[in-house]
This record gives structure tokens, C-alpha cells and sequence, in this order.
């Protein structure tokens, strides 16, 4: 029997993944990151549970452990609220696993810093990614080696596979609609011998059908769709809080011609259309933001299109390419991969140069390179 670290979130993926662990013999340990970006009160389910900075011992995680900490019912958008704190303490309760709190306050502050900083230096940050690379597969790996844990699982919906030279390959889920592969590329290659996504060989309808057959209240949950740590649509004003400055500039057309006024680069991204402020007659496109002079530049859906990027602090999953690889690259977590020429470069960057056109290329995102259904790795777009 191994002993798996399995992060839960109160969703219904997490939820499933613990059900399939114990199906397949593991000893579960389950897992709830406590970001801290609300207080906590009294929880009200029933089940015992535990908030600990330390390892439980294998006795104590196969016994009840301690009382869970306080914890708030009041709901809000994305993951890691404490309503779903409590979804996942009554899921654990009716598993018959432990449920432990740990805490991530300290770490998640970087998290918001390097949100914040992106967006003030006119990029467009992936929040998700960092947290997966820093959190989910940083400190939970940690946790587990203390705790004498096997493996670390999730409830990703993506798939990990032998490869002929015994590693471990790191590819698309079974549902196409709900791969989440895009947001894992900055995992350690090393590490994927030690991960379990036990939900990314089955739909996500099959997930939701076998959550209803085991009686599990999540079963009609809705996915979680926005940053866990800012209300929808507010990502703004967090900038403009933390970062008190002069942010306003001119909105200016490709031409250069000035045809608005901003509060912020942070209101924009690039490939936006909507919220601009401005009317030409004809939709208009974020195409540029120039952190350097505040100016937001926007223009026709055919000045948007672009064939080529480059990107930074490259993380591969298999052997660093030396030459130039045919592959498919994504650029954005929702977009399709294109077929496109990916060259390296020194200092761990590489360049992309795409078959056909691509709209809404945006500094800050990640630039994930697939082979068929594999991630090879990826990078951080200059």
C-alpha cells in the first residue's frame, strides 16, 4: 500500500481522485491549501480534520486526527474558499480519510506580489501556473517527503505515462474540453514519478456521474473560473491598491494617434476588444501595452496577428532540445496548439515560429510546446 498526499480543493475532481485512490489500495492523506485571504470561523461539518504545518505520523493519519481549524462558511469565486474547505472536510468524512489544513499565507503573498508586479510592468501573469510550480508541486512535495508519502496527487485532468527510457511523460487528459496540461508545464521533470492525476483518464461528465453514484454533495459543483484571490473582474484595482503610483496614460492608435485615456495598463491585455473606451467605427484590438511610456496601443484585428515570440525560463520535460523541433505550441489556457518551428536559444530561452498567423500573443503568458498529445516543456513569453 502506498501512501499518497492528495491535494483537495472541495471540487469535485479532488473528490473523485480521493475515491479512486482508496479504490486503488492507496492510504490517502488529504490535503486542503489554506491561502489565508479571508479569516477563518467554525466549520460545521462533522467530520474530524486537522490544521497542521506538520507531517501527521502514519499512526496518527490513520487514526482521527485533531479538530480542523476554525473555518469561514461565507463563499466567494475560484478555489480555496472556506465553504470549499468545508466541501472538502465532508467528502474526507464520508471517505473515511484525514483531512489536514495547510497552511500557504506566507507563500501565497508571493503569488500576489508576482500578480501584481506583471501587471505593472504591462505583462499578463498566469497566477495559476506559478501556483502549481511554487505550491501544488513546491511545498506539497515537501510535505509529503516529511510525512513518509509515496506520492503527491491532484485532481488535474491531464495524464503521466511511461516513456521507453523508464521516465515519466506528462500528457493532454482524456477530455480534450477539460485538459488541464497547459498550467502543469513548469512541474521538475523528476517530480513526475512521484505524481498521481487519477481523474485525467475519464471525462469530466463520467467524473460528475460517479461523484452523484457515491453520494457525494459536490457531484453538481461548478469548476472553479476565476483567480482564487480577486473578486471577478478586480484584478485592477488589487494592482492599484498594492502598487499606489501614477498609472494613467494615453490610448493611441498604431499610427500614434491619441484617442483616449487610461487609468492603468493593468485594465488591458493584449488581443482585448471589450472595455477600451474608445469608438472608431470598427472593432479595435489591444495590440501593445509600452509599460515605459503608459500608452496602451490599439489597433485592427490584422495588426493583432503575429507569427513568431520568444520566451524565457524554458522548464522541459524531456531532454533540452539542441536543434530546431517541429511542434504544436499553445500560447493562452483556453487557445489551440499550433503547428509551429520551436528553435532554442542560450540562456534557456527559445523562439517560436508559427505556420499560420496567431492573434492575442500576450507578454507574461506561457508558451507550452506539445508533441501530438505530450508536453515537451515550455516558457514564459518576452
Amino acid at each position: 500500500m502506498s501512501r499518497v498526499v492528495l491535494a483537495m480543493s472541495g471540487g469535485v475532481d479532488s473528490s473523485v481522485a480521493a475515491w479512486l485512490l482508496r479504490q486503488a489500495c492507496h492510504e490517502v492523506i488529504g490535503i486542503f491549501m489554506r491561502h489565508g485571504g479571508e479569516p477563518l470561523e467554525s466549520c460545521t461539518a462533522t467530520a474530524s480534520c486537522a490544521t497542521t504545518s506538520s507531517p501527521p505520523s502514519r499512526s496518527a493519519a490513520s487514526g482521527q486526527p485533531p479538530e480542523l481549524q476554525a473555518i469561514s462558511p461565507a463563499p466567494k469565486q475560484g478555489c480555496c474558499t472556506a465553504a470549499d474547505a468545508a466541501d472538502a472536510r465532508r467528502v474526507a468524512d464520508r471517505l473515511e480519510i484525514p483531512l489536514y489544513v495547510l497552511d500557504f499565507e506566507q507563500e501565497f503573498g508571493r503569488i500576489v506580489d508576482y500578480f501584481v508586479s506583471e501587471y505593472a510592468a504591462g505583462r499578463t501573469p498566469n497566477p495559476c501556473v506559478m501556483c502549481n510550480n511554487w505550491l501544488k508541486f513546491g511545498r506539497l512535495f515537501d510535505y509529503a517527503a516529511s510525512a513518509g508519502a509515496e506520492y503527491v496527487a491532484t485532481g488535474h485532468h491531464a495524464r503521466l505515462r511511461a516513456l521507453p527510457d523508464g521516465r515519466m511523460g506528462l500528457y493532454r487528459a482524456a477530455d480534450a474540453g477539460k485538459d488541464q496540461s497547459y498550467v502543469l508545464f513548469g512541474i521538475a521533470a523528476e517530480a513526475l514519478e512521484r505524481l498521481l492525476f487519477p481523474v485525467g483518464e475519464y471525462a469530466k461528465s463520467e467524473i460528475r456521474a460517479l461523484a452523484s453514484r457515491l453520494g457525494l454533495r459536490v457531484a453538481d459543483k461548478p469548476d472553479s473560473q476565476e483567480i482564487c484571490f480577486v473578486r471577478p473582474g478586480g484584478h485592477a484595482d488589487l494592482v492599484r491598491r498594492l502598487r499606489p503610483a501614477e498609472r494613467g496614460g494615453e490610448i493611441v492608435t498604431t499610427r500614434g494617434e491619441v484617442v483616449g485615456h487610461h487609468a492603468g495598463l493593468e485594465g488591458f491585455t493584449i488581443g482585448q476588444r471589450k472595455g477600451l473606451g474608445v469608438a472608431l467605427g470598427e472593432p479595435r484590438y489591444v495590440v501593445r501595452l509600452e509599460p515605459e511610456t503608459r500608452r496602451v496601443v490599439i489597433g485592427t484585428r490584422a495588426e493583432l496577428a503575429r507569427r513568431e515570440l520568444t520566451a524565457r525560463d524554458a522548464n522541459w520535460l524531456c531532454d533540452p532540445p539542441r536543434q530546431p523541433l517541429r511542434l504544436s505550441v499553445q500560447i493562452r489556457y483556453r487557445s489551440a496548439a499550433v503547428p509551429a518551428l520551436v528553435t532554442p536559444l542560450p540562456n534557456n530561452r527559445f523562439s517560436v515560429r508559427f505556420d499560420e498567423e496567431v492573434y492575442g500573443i500576450a507578454p507574461g503568458q506561457a508558451a507550452v510546446c506539445y508533441q501530438a498529445d505530450r508536453v515537451l516543456g515550455g516558457g514564459w513569453i518576452e
